[in-house]
């Protein structure tokens, strides 16, 4: 039987300890990264969009996110045409986040796939691990909106501003507030 690395064990959203040598190195890396991208603010699009492409797991054609940008790993990010994200946006993307084409996200947007165990002795191990997030294409998310673990948010969906979205959310609806609920 092979023994599975942390890393193995965090992609794969099984318990993981973040604090190990080699995503320790993966997390220093992000973050020379981020030193780059963050001091991009002044240069063209184009210019960023090529920083983009160096980090994060799949970029698609006129994407804009608007410096400071924060995230844990980069390469389980996957942002489609198009995308927008304004100001200070944060992924904690431990495993895969999803973002479809033409979506527009607000400033201070944080997209959240860590989670931590329930059960406090698994805790105070150190343990953690992640859930996917899926956001559609033509999704709009207001600025402050909080998107949690192991959400979907269908095509055409918006978020209003500020919501903590805690459950899936349907192509075509409207979700706010804490937690967010589907608005007619």
């Amino acid at each position: 039987m092979s023994h599975r690395t942390e890393k193995q064990k965090m992609l794969a959203g099984e318990l993981y300890i973040a604090d190990c040598p080699e995503l320790a190195a993966d997390n220093r890396r992000v973050s020379e990264w981020m030193a780059r991208y963050n001091a991009s603010i002044a240069v063209p699009p184009a210019q960023r969009l090529a920083l983009l492409k160096e980090m994060l797991g799949a970029v698609g054609n006129h994407v804009n996110i608007r410096p400071p940008f924060h995230c844990d790993y980069g390469y389980n990010i996957r942002v489609g045409d198009g995308v927008f994200m304004n100001f200070n946006c944060i992924i904690l993307d431990v495993v895969q986040v999803t973002i479809g084409d033409n979506t527009q996200i607000g400033p201070g947007v944080q997209i959240l796939t860590a989670d931590h165990p329930r059960d406090p002795a698994l805790r105070a191990q150190m343990l953690e691990f992640g859930r996917p997030i899926v956001i559609g294409k033509n999704v709009w998310i207001g600025g402050g909106a909080l998107i949690m673990p192991g959400v979907t948010i269908g095509d055409d969906a918006l978020i209003g501003a500020g919501s903590v979205v805690t459950k899936d959310v349907p192509a075509g609806a409207t979700a706010m507030g804490n937690p967010a609920r589907i608005r007619g």
